[in-house]
């Protein structure tokens, strides 16, 4: 509804079968009074369900939509105007016209319980009186010109040209060696596995990346498991969702039994501990074990932990400038004292892997590092 009295430029196929067919048989908004359905078994009744809803009709009385008609799907005839309608609503969307909507009446014989032949003939007898078949809106909405908002470029919404006027660095010259980077965090919540992600997304972002952040959590924010998807790309990216990341930042054993094996092959593991279970099958990946909650917690607080583990993804990967960590951090954390022990906590991370997992991979000959 919104869509239409904004008069988006798209085109809205509404297909109106009187029942929800795919999920088994439920009464829909559009289902016709004395319909049985296996939500109402005694059929639509008004005075208990209300009236099945004509959706046409409510958007012609719209002043935005700039083409509405219904259509049937009853005989030869009625499909060659469907076929027609359909057409056009696609080449008002091509040429940006405005907002379209075809409601399409569709026999279902499935749930319906009839065969094609009589799901049919029961369109055109049952559902066309009920919803008559006609054009209702087909014109150009008239929109004057002053009220269109003033367009302005990315960089200048960004403001960018000033901040580099002020001297003021809107990206560090880091050479990205990957086409695509793929990042898994989990954790409970509370241990800044969001945030983490967050923090990562805006750093890609002002390296000039594109960047997609996907959240998830349980109904317990606190001490309920949480995961995000992090994507860094020097392309558009098609989907957030990640099923086999390059990278997962395991924050609790929990997470690593759930999402280990979902590694890429040849992919990276960060594990928040100083040695992975004894029962858990290694996965086809490098595992980094660093013991980030207690690194943080000498730092002076446990809640770095994230970022302890931050620093060691960008020294082991060098996905991202640590300078650009540091200037996301500057702009994100307003108290000084958390903002130095944030610094300390992404240089251990850092050294770690620098000082500890490098030295220790030499006298690994699987490439597993401990």
């Amino acid at each position: 509804m919104h869509a239409a009295n904004r008069g988006e430029k798209i085109a809205v196929f509404f297909v109106n079968n009187g029942i929800y067919g795919m999920t088994g048989g439920q009464m829909a908004p559009t289902t016709l009074v004395g319909q049985k359905t296996t939500t109402s078994p005694w059929g639509r009744r008004p005075v208990n369900e209300g009236f099945p809803l004509h959706m046409s009709e409510l958007l012609a009385t719209l002043e935005a939509p700039v083409y509405i008609e219904r259509v049937a799907l009853s005989d030869n005839k009625n499909i060659m105007k469907a076929r027609r309608a359909i057409r056009k609503a696609l080449e008002i969307q091509r040429e940006g016209a405005g907002f379209s909507f075809v409601e399409i009446l569709s026999p279902c014989p499935t749930i319906w319980g009839k065969d094609p032949v009589e799901a049919r003939r029961w369109v055109y007898e049952k559902m066309v009186p009920a919803f008559p078949l006609n054009v209702f809106r087909d014109r150009k909405p008239e929109i004057p010109a002053n009220t269109l908002p003033p367009q302005r470029s990315v960089p200048e919404v960004l403001e960018l040209a000033k901040a580099e006027s002020a001297g003021i660095s809107t990206g560090p010259k880091h050479a990205h060696h990957f086409r695509e980077m793929s990042i898994k965090v989990a954790g409970f919540g509370g241990q800044g596995v969001l945030l983490l992600g967050q923090l990562l997304t805006e750093m890609g972002m002002d390296e000039g990346l594109e960047v997609s952040w996907l959240p998830s959590y349980g109904p317990e924010m606190r001490s309920g498991s949480a995961h995000c998807h992090v994507c860094l790309s020097k392309e558009r990216i098609g989907s957030p969702l990640i099923s086999h990341p390059d990278v997962l930042i395991a924050m609790n054993e929990i997470s690593l039994r759930k999402f280990a094996s979902q590694v890429a092959p040849g992919g990276l593991v960060l594990y928040n501990c100083d040695s992975l279970p004894a029962d858990l099958a290694l996965p086809e990946a490098r595992v980094v074990c660093i013991p980030a909650s207690e690194i943080a917690d000498k730092l002076g607080s446990a809640k770095a932990a994230n970022i302890v583990l931050m620093g060691a993804l960008l020294e082991e990967t060098e996905c991202l400038a640590p300078e650009t960590a540091i200037r996301v951090l500057r702009d994100k954390v307003k108290n000084a004292g958390l903002l130095e022990i944030d610094r300390k906590a992404l240089e251990a991370g850092r050294q770690f892997v620098d000082n500890q997992v490098r030295v220790g991979a030499l006298s690994q000959p699987d490439g597993f590092a401990y």
